[in-house]
């Protein structure tokens, strides 16, 4: 399904206990938009009833079902480089991406 990383979930975890979300996990979502069609949106959230819950690391990740057709086998990361950091997707279904990396089309 869908892997996250030890330090990714370090992170997330380090951003749940800062912002006051206390019993939350991790949303990965794709969404329409961006200039090739698809986008990914991560958030905090709670398990909704159709979700696949995937427990990484000690973090809860909530996929809905349709997201999760699109992120088979993907990888959340988190990166920090010169450039800054941030968490980042290895998708294996992406065919095409935008020049800035934002969006993606399978």
């Amino acid at each position: 399904m869908i892997t996250v990383t030890e330090h990714a979930a370090s992170k997330v975890a380090e951003l749940i206990a800062a912002e006051g979300y206390d019993g939350h996990g991790l949303r990965v979502q794709v969404v329409g938009g961006g200039c090739s069609g698809m986008q990914y949106r991560l958030g905090f959230d709670e398990a909704r009833d159709d979700d696949k819950v995937i427990e990484e690391h000690g973090l809860n990740v909530f996929v809905d079902l349709k997201s999760a057709l699109y992120l088979a086998g993907s990888t959340v990361d988190y990166v920090e480089g010169l450039m800054g950091a941030g968490f980042k997707i290895e998708n294996p279904n992406v065919r095409s991406q935008c020049g800035c990396g934002e969006s993606f089309a399978v």
